[in-house]
């Protein structure tokens, strides 16, 4: 009796941890079931033959079945059940093609039919999945049946109002750009558009169109930039210099700068008050240019840097050895070369550094060979312009070089990258790099005293930067 049910397509639903298994019964009996071509749960088996035990399946469900012989040994009919699948839909196909024909039998076939159905003895199944087959009633069946055929042509048929649609052969055909825009009358429109305007946007628009148009890029508004001057000098030098802000700061000549030193002092801006303001700007950039926080970190302890000042016998000189100093505090090693120390501000500043522990040279030759940036101060303006061969070590030195107070014309022999300025610069050469302006904090009661109006630049930062004023 199970020879009958090889080749068809079951459900079996087993216990939990198993799980539901479609597939075609290959092999029956009472204790297992084999099925090729399953599926488990929905998703492909990876196995080709599957093997369930009768004890751990609650029920079978049959789902289709291949056409077996029209009668057995006995010559008694079988049942047999063809289902036949849903053709898969195509290009240019309709719903109605794509779903399979139901042949209704007539009036004169239909009575054999049911004779032999009667006739037939009913298919026992229970002896071979020992009472799980769960076949239902037949009524309820062809009911299903009936309801998942009329879902699915209803699906079909959205599908096919979807995306059934041929496509529309013009869609294939080039766009003729040229023919669409005859049709759009534009000098009409415009004149429509125009006609509503005020009339003094029509007069201006005229006036415009007479000395030609703009392009979107374009500046309608024709002027000078827009300028800022909030420091007057009675008598300015060649060159000007702009801030990030947009400032204007005029440079000054020397005997100007000399004089505006001069009313500092006498009003008791010493210098030993602006040479730490220098020295602290000095430091403060020297810091950025050495890497800041990334660099001055306690964990980068091996890469910790080293700076090398050469100073002169001069307030500029002080000035350098006082910024060594104060990188000293951030934890610089700081060498600095000097060849005589006959100034007294340079000497008070010396005795000071010298309190850090760290070196003083006064030979080129103990200078090492890399370091990571070098302080200029050798000289000031008025000052001789003869430097000794350690210009010939700075440049065979491939640090950067940052200069203090540097004369106008550079420091001779040595090409500053960076220079730092106090009070007004002069008009500085392209030796002397990028130009820094130091808030050396005087009053302007000292400006005054020499005529020049003056109100600071520097707003919420202690140093800032100087461009050429090329407008």
């Amino acid at each position: 009796m199970s020879e009958q049910f090889i080749g068809c397509t079951v459900s079996i639903k087993c216990i939990n941890p198993l799980g539901t298994y479609q597939g075609q019964i290959v092999d029956l009996n009472r204790d297992t079931v084999i099925l090729t071509k399953a599926f488990r749960n929905g998703i492909p088996y990876p196995s080709p033959l599957v093997v369930l035990f009768a004890k751990d399946i609650l029920y079978v469900k049959i789902i289709s079945t291949e056409e077996v012989g029209a009668s057995t040994t006995d010559g008694q009919l079988q049942s047999k059940v063809t289902v036949k699948r849903p053709i898969a839909k195509r290009a240019e196909r309709s719903v109605s093609d794509s779903i399979a024909p139901i042949v209704q039998p007539t009036s004169s076939q239909a009575q054999p039919s049911a004779k032999k159905q009667a006739d037939a003895p009913p298919v026992n199944l229970e002896p071979c999945f020992n009472g799980k087959i769960n076949l239902g009633e037949s009524a309820a069946k062809n009911t299903s049946t009936q309801r998942r055929l009329t879902n699915r042509q209803k699906r079909l048929e959205r599908d096919e109002h979807t995306f059934g649609t041929p496509i529309d052969q013009s869609l294939s055909q080039d766009f003729d750009f040229e023919k669409n825009l005859a049709l759009f009358d534009k000098e009409a429109i415009w004149q429509e558009i125009n006609s509503l305007k005020p009339d003094i946007i029509r007069q201006s628009e005229n006036n415009r169109g007479t000395t030609g148009k703009y392009r979107h890029d374009e500046n309608i508004i024709e002027g000078e930039p827009t300028e800022f001057r909030q420091i007057m000098v009675p008598c300015p030098d060649a060159k000007e210099y702009v801030t990030d802000d947009g400032l204007v700061i005029p440079s000054i000549t020397f005997d100007l700068h000399r004089r505006l030193i001069g009313a500092a002092d006498r009003l008791g801006i010493s210098w030993e008050r602006r040479v730490e303001l220098l020295g602290r700007a000095g430091s403060e950039i020297i810091l950025q240019l050495l890497g800041g926080a990334h660099r001055f970190n306690p964990n980068n302890a091996h890469q910790w840097p080293t700076v090398v000042a050469l100073c002169g016998p001069h307030r500029s000189g002080a000035a350098g050895v006082n910024c060594s100093r104060q990188l000293s505090s951030h934890g610089v090693k700081t060498i600095v070369y000097i060849e005589n120390s006959e100034d007294v501000s340079l000497l008070q500043e010396l005795t000071l550094y010298k309190l850090t522990g760290n070196k003083v040279e006064t030979k080129v030759k103990n200078l090492p060979v890399v370091v990571d940036l070098i302080l200029v101060a050798l000289c000031e303006e008025s000052s001789p312009k003869m430097v000794s061969p350690i210009a010939k070590w700075a440049n065979n030195n491939r640090a950067p070089i940052l200069a203090i107070e540097p004369p106008a014309l550079g420091t001779p022999g040595i090409l500053s990258k960076f220079s730092l300025l106090g009070g007004l610069p002069l008009s500085h050469s392209a030796e002397n790099g990028r130009l820094y302006l130091c808030n050396l904090a005087l009053p302007n009661k000292v400006f005054s005293d020499v005529g020049i109006t003056y109100k600071s630049p520097f707003g919420p930062k202690f140093v800032i930067p100087l461009h050429s004023n090329n407008s």
